[in-house]
């Protein structure tokens, strides 16, 4: 059996609390394991990947309002194959720059191979087992495959094996209504895709506020057909080797048959956990397979960690990038520092944009009560740099407490709103949390970030808000 000083499992954030445990002891001695190609799913089959798709997608839609202002432009060819090469070249290229790191540290031994538990603190490795005292498990998570009669013989990809396809599908059906098919049902249609998006939930994005979903799904609708509240039931091959989705209206038991080339599976993530055997560790797992952790982000097992993915908390690279910090701090200098996710930000990139931190406007009524909170609304197109860009409905929204100005959260949708949502965030991270510095400052003139600064100037109750959105807007479903 070989004893190391640590074990981490993952080749993603974990590998940062790695590399400062290495910089703090030379001599520290590290099996880093990873069955899959390292860096971690944001890099090799996540966020990074994808943004390199969205990306051409962006300048699709770009050069198509390019009209609106007078600009004859014409896209007249796109290179599909190209597009996934180049995300593809780039991964690999990264991926490789990590496989060298590993392979090279004379303080790890990099094992590419799947890991469980046999026991406490005791892993086995392929032919090997191994043992530490200190365990970091960042094990990521899977797309999650719903039990759909007739799905694995009608085959279907996922956000990972997307990544692989060479030839853009003529019609393909994204069965989920959440952040992936807002994001895959975006990239695909602006490369010349038939898109269908069918999602469970009655209200497209279902983490988003009403209002933005709503204007998000009018705005994507525009090139995308979308369904919601509708659960898939089965899926079958047709005669002409067509991919067949059945589905059933939740609200009214109508029944919808949709036919297309290709099949996206984009209904969430999965844990690993079961890979792993934590069991065997005598580390618990909750009831969908995510690993247990307490506001420390230690497991049930003493000096045995889960960051990111596998702790199942928030599904976000920058969240489980904070989350190595605090398992860093915690398991190396002994903080006792806890996991603070009063501000986790994220964005989606569809089109539009969306970007939010902090409580939606339901969850800040539960813990606040309707009475002690203020709503800010301002439209892009009433600012001078959005009437010159047509940002037509776009919108920022912000939630405050009454009398204290604490700012408890914001929703953006609109061009560059994971940019603008930059603006809010670092007040949420002072003392006070206050809304008062965004709009005592000088907002450049004229800047899209004014749209911020007014909404924080705009400030009403919530029945007037609401009064307001209803009646002027047409934004709520």
């Amino acid at each position: 059996m070989k004893e190391y000083d640590l074990i981490s499992i993952g080749t993603g954030s974990a590998m940062s609390v790695v590399e400062a445990m290495i910089r703090e002891n030379q001599k520290l001695k590290v099996a880093v394991i990873d069955k899959d190609e390292p860096g971690g799913i944001c890099l090799t089959r996540g966020c990074i990947p994808s943004k390199l798709l969205l990306y051409p997608a962006e300048l699709v839609r770009t050069a198509e309002k390019a009209r609106t202002f007078g600009i004859d432009s014409e896209i007249k060819k796109i290179d599909f194959k190209k597009v996934m090469e180049r995300m593809r070249n780039i991964i690999h290229g990264d991926i490789d720059k990590v496989r060298h790191g590993l392979s090279h540290s004379k303080n790890v031994d990099y094992y590419p191979q799947a890991a469980q538990f046999v026991a406490p603190y005791t892993l086995k490795v392929g032919d090997e087992t191994i043992t530490a005292k200190m365990i970091i498990l960042g094990t990521g998570s899977k797309p999650a495959v719903p039990p759909i009669k007739g799905i694995e013989e009608t085959g279907y990809l996922t956000s990972d094996t997307i990544l692989n396809i060479t030839e853009l599908p003529k019609s393909i059906i994204i069965v989920g209504g959440g952040y992936i098919a807002a994001e895959y049902g975006h990239f695909l249609s602006s490369m010349g895709a038939q898109v269908t998006i069918i999602g469970r939930n009655p209200q497209f994005i279902p983490e988003e506020e009403p209002e933005v979903s709503a204007l998000a799904q009018r705005e994507l609708g525009k090139h995308v057909t979308i369904y919601v509240n509708h659960e898939v039931r089965e899926t079958k091959l047709t005669s002409k080797g067509k991919k067949m989705v059945v589905a059933i209206n939740r609200e009214n038991g109508k029944t919808l048959e949709l036919t297309a080339d290709e099949l996206l599976l984009a209904t969430g993530r999965a844990p690993l956990s079961d890979l792993l055997h934590p069991e065997k560790g005598e580390i618990k797992t909750d009831s969908h397979g995510w690993i247990i952790v307490n506001d420390y982000l230690e497991t049930s097992q003493p000096n045995v960690w889960a960051l990111g993915d596998a702790n199942g908390r928030q599904p976000f690279k920058h969240v489980a990038n904070y989350e190595a910090a605090i398992v860093y701090y915690n398991a190396a200098l002994k903080k006792n520092m806890k996991a603070d996710y009063h501000a986790v930000p994220h964005a989606v990139f569809t089109y539009p944009e969306i970007a939010a931190v902090g409580l939606g406007e339901k969850e800040a009524v539960e813990k606040y009560g309707a009475d002690k909170l203020l709503l800010g609304f301002y439209r892009y197109e009433d600012t001078a740099k959005g009437e010159a860009m047509d940002a037509k409905d776009y919108f920022v929204k912000v939630i405050v407490e009454r009398g204290t100005m604490k700012i408890l959260g914001a929703h953006i949708i609109g061009p560059h709103a994971s940019i603008l949502i930059h603006e809010i965030i670092p007040m949420m991270y002072t003392s006070e949390q206050s809304a008062e510095p965004i709009r005592d400052s000088m907002h450049i003139h004229p800047a899209l970030s004014e749209v911020v600064d007014r909404a924080f100037r705009s400030l009403m109750p919530p029945e007037h808000y609401h009064h307001m959105i209803e009646d002027h807007y047409k934004l709520l479903p």
